[in-house]
């Protein structure tokens, strides 16, 4: 039996911080030490993981203080681009987040089966028959897992989110011991023959995406049993993980020299380890990552899940997507949402090219509600500003938060890549459909007047990309 409202099932503090560390932390992680040699050294990476993660921090604080100013308001990227812009906006950003999210966990599933295959052959590259086969009954299981209630996941979630952070951990402290201050010392600076500027540009580019995620606590805040909660872990979850990321990098070039480290295999983190410890190292974060990837795959199954439930509840999606069993799980979500992901690991059979693309669209599609969110916190910080006594002193120091979110976010966006932003209307107009029935279900107007001004937009960019994926100038 399923109802459309229940009383939710309530977490702690520390669980709803696991769901940000969970979604943050994944494949990427591992990848660090490699990528970030290819463009610069230890004084390029502390400038850019400070640009990052002061860009990322002033985010955290608008979730944060959104958490606190609009309490009534759940699953914060759908609900704040709805309070903000409209309700089509935030269809738009609840839509898109599901469809990042889905396209994110294909990846997943891929990427294990790569990893796996290095020692099972049938399974290399993760796109084989074999490789999608045994993708899919993990997928379903994990449908199963998440089906038996949300605190059975929640605390799944919570034991992956240690156990995958732990490796990390310990990789840090093997290479603290092992660390050479002359090896250090010659990794200073990155490539001679490139400015400092160019080195960090560089860089940002792979720090750019690497906190998606940090919107976790939100996501799931109906579960919380306070609402100061919500931005208590979103802030303890950030800057955990930014702890994380910026430690794996730097201590990394203790090790080896940083040309030796741009050139190691990906996972990166493998070949440092295994100059540490030896072979086995190279095992160690290989079985890590497979343990990481599956945590952030069922943290985003659950963010992606919650975000339909409530947008359907408040009539922007239609009723199905509201569905919830006894077990306060949004079971129609979650089938929909395991549905897409089994259909898009059948393409994988058929395209390698359009699963790479799918991969780009994810971050264009996570980008978006970012920045409607940060819009929405300059929107309230103004309205503080303008009001009296204690709301006005804290509004002042909200809205440079604001500011800076709000700049910063639109930066990632373009970061991004136009093209990508054109792909994703193709998929967020026909979603629109289901925007429609939705409204029409319930008798009430599709669009307010400048949502129609949105919606041709978003038809012109998709005709757009049309057109030049026919003329060969974007192509899949």
């Amino acid at each position: 039996m399923s109802r459309d409202v229940r009383s939710p099932a309530t977490v702690s503090t520390l669980t709803l911080s696991t769901f940000v560390v969970g979604s943050m932390v994944g494949a990427g992680v591992f990848s660090l030490p490699g990528t970030f040699s290819a463009q610069t050294g230890v004084v390029g990476s502390l400038v850019a993981w400070a640009l990052a993660g002061t860009g990322m921090f002033t985010l955290a604080l608008v979730f944060q203080r959104l958490a606190a100013r609009r309490p009534d308001l759940d699953a914060g990227v759908y609900s704040y681009a709805r309070a903000g812009f409209g309700r089509y906006l935030g269809f738009l950003s609840a839509f898109g987040y599901w469809a990042s999210a889905c396209a994110g966990n294909v990846f997943y599933w891929v990427f294990i089966m790569s990893t796996i295959g290095a020692v099972a052959p049938p399974l290399a590259g993760g796109d084989t028959v074999l490789a999608v086969a045994v993708s899919s009954v993990g997928l379903w299981v994990f449908f199963l897992l998440v089906r038996r209630g949300t605190r059975e996941a929640a605390a799944v979630n919570r034991i992956v989110s240690v156990a995958k952070v732990l490796p990390i951990v310990v990789f840090v402290v093997l290479c603290v011991t092992a660390f050479d201050p002359k090896v250090f010392a010659a990794n200073l600076w990155g490539p001679n023959d490139l400015p400092l500027f160019d080195q960090v540009r560089g860089t940002l580019l792979v720090t750019v995406f690497a906190f998606i995620g940090v919107e976790g606590a939100s996501a799931y805040s109906r579960h919380a049993r306070r609402r100061r909660d919500i931005g208590r872990a979103t802030v303890l979850g950030f800057l955990s993980v930014l702890a994380i990321f910026a430690s794996v990098t730097i201590v990394s070039f203790g090790i080896l020299p940083r040309e030796r480290i741009a050139a190691l295999s990906q996972p990166s983190m493998a070949g440092v380890l295994a100059e540490v410890v030896g072979p086995w190292g190279a095992a160690f974060v290989g079985i890590s990552l497979i343990v990481a990837v599956l945590g952030a795959y069922l943290s985003w199954t659950l963010m992606a899940a919650e975000v339909l439930l409530v947008a359907a509840r408040d009539g922007d999606l239609p009723p199905i997507f509201a569905r919830t069993n006894a077990h306060d799980v949004p079971v129609g979500a979650l089938t929909m949402s395991t549905l897409l992901v089994q259909v898009l690991l059948l393409v994988v059979l058929l395209s390698a090219d359009a699963f790479d693309v799918a991969l780009s669209l994810t971050s264009a599609f996570a980008l978006i509600p970012y920045v409607l969110t940060a819009g929405y916190g300059l929107r309230v910080a103004i309205a503080d500003v303008r009001a009296e006594g204690a709301r006005r002193a804290a509004g002042l120091g909200a809205l440079v938060v604001a500011i800076c979110a709000t700049g910063y976010t639109l930066f990632l966006l373009a970061a991004a890549g136009g093209q990508y932003l054109l792909l994703a209307m193709l998929v967020l107009v026909p979603g629109t459909a289901l925007f429609v029935v939705a409204r029409r279900r319930r008798e009430h107007r599709v669009f307010a007047p400048a949502e129609w001004v949105v919606f041709a937009l978003a038809v012109a960019a998709a005709i757009a990309a049309v057109v030049l994926l026919s003329d060969g100038a974007i192509s899949l």
